[in-house]
């Protein structure tokens, strides 16, 4: 028993090492207002609501994408608040994804999406499929009717036949447009092979690459890298990952970084979800870095704001789902930013998850910030 006791501690003291655990929010507060959960096997025109793992708010729409390979598609929906509350989330249009000659064998697995609506249109990325297929990742641009229009140029050490490896389930992830409304930065969920490590229990080097694309032209322009946390629970069936699986550019060079750590063997109850501020000003342009492993470079400056186990107690059965999608909402009744969240179910594959929406106000103590 001393043992197992022992072990435990050592193995909490190290995880104390490898996460992130200081609340800073003296520029940005977050504060959780509500949440809403779809009712499951919710169908529109034939399909299961579900994989949601990105959403985007432009002029009164909510626009998600359903990770779901084998069907890619987006949904507009309509999210009703009064009162600092959900009041509805009405699914109401289904735009099924459509492969042109040219991207005909390419694997769809979206993870973001956000709508351009001077353009008329939406940019989606895709983790591919490595393992499996080996297949590319991709950012994609999609007609308002869901055709594919173009692709973005990534470079090579992206693609799946690199020498560097990108990790399958951990490439394209997050997706913001720039501040400047001129590009569009994309994070990779967990760092290329060659890079570095995955996230550990105890502390590693692992870093990610988060890369700024030309929105006209869809060429890379610039990059910089990221530090992970560690995993935040010891697994019990060996199997944790965390990552980075949605972004947000709120001012020049500021972004809102979302963390999900999952770890196996707690069944609903395995997920960590973290949201940081970062700051991006003094970083090192990684872009044309092969490989970082042995490099010398400056990373993005990190700061926690919210960790959803402080309001766990307010969450259906206390589960904080696999949540993977933001996006600024509408203002609030009080004047103030919302920010909106959104969890993937897995089509509960593998435990009772949830479509779990999160409303949250968001307070930045800085001028010249992202309203919608």
């Amino acid at each position: 028993m001393r043992k197992i006791i022992a072990l435990l501690l050592c193995a909490f003291l190290i995880c104390s090492c490898a996460v992130t655990r200081k609340i800073e929010n003296d520029t940005i507060q977050l504060r959780f207002l509500d949440e809403y959960v779809l009712p499951a096997n919710i169908e529109i025109d034939n399909t299961i609501v579900g994989g949601l793992s990105g959403i985007d708010y432009k002029k009164g729409n909510y626009y998600l994408v359903s990770d779901q390979s084998s069907q890619p598609r987006i949904y507009r929906a309509d999210i009703s608040i009064k009162n600092n509350k959900f009041k509805e989330v009405s699914f109401e249009q289904l735009i099924s994804i459509k492969k042109t000659k040219e991207f005909s064998n390419e694997v769809l697995d979206l993870e973001a999406v956000r709508f351009d609506s001077k353009r008329n249109e939406f940019v989606v990325t895709s983790e591919g499929g490595i393992d499996d297929d080996d297949k590319n990742p991709g950012i994609y641009r999609i007609s308002n009717i869901g055709q594919i229009q173009n692709s973005f140029n990534i470079p090579e050490y992206f693609k799946a036949g690199d020498v560097q490896k990108p990790r399958n389930n951990g490439v394209f992830e997050g997706l913001t447009e720039s501040f400047d409304q001129q590009a569009y930065w994309v994070a990779t969920e967990l760092p290329l092979e060659k890079d570095s490590s995955k996230p550990k229990i105890f502390p590693s080097r692992s870093h990610i690459r988060i890369t700024k694309f030309d929105k006209n032209t869809g060429e890379p322009i610039k990059q910089f890298v990221y530090k992970l946390d560690g995993i935040s629970k010891l697994p019990i069936n060996y199997f944790a990952v965390n990552g980075v699986t949605e972004i947000l550019e709120y001012a020049e060079d500021k972004f809102l970084i979302l963390e999900r750590a999952y770890s196996a063997g707690y069944g609903s109850h395995g997920n960590t979800v973290k949201i940081f501020e970062i700051d991006a000003s003094q970083v090192t342009n990684t872009l044309e870095i092969q490989r970082l492993k042995g490099e010398d470079y400056t990373t993005a400056e990190k700061k926690l704001l919210f960790n959803f186990k402080s309001v766990k107690d307010k969450l259906t059965q206390g589960i904080i789902d696999n949540i993977e999608g933001m996006s600024f909402g509408p203002l609030l009744e009080n004047g103030q930013q919302s920010l909106i969240l959104v969890s993937d179910n897995n089509f509960n594959s593998f435990a009772e998850q949830l479509n779990q929406f999160i409303l949250m106000q968001i307070n930045i103590n800085e001028t010249n910030t992202v309203t919608n």
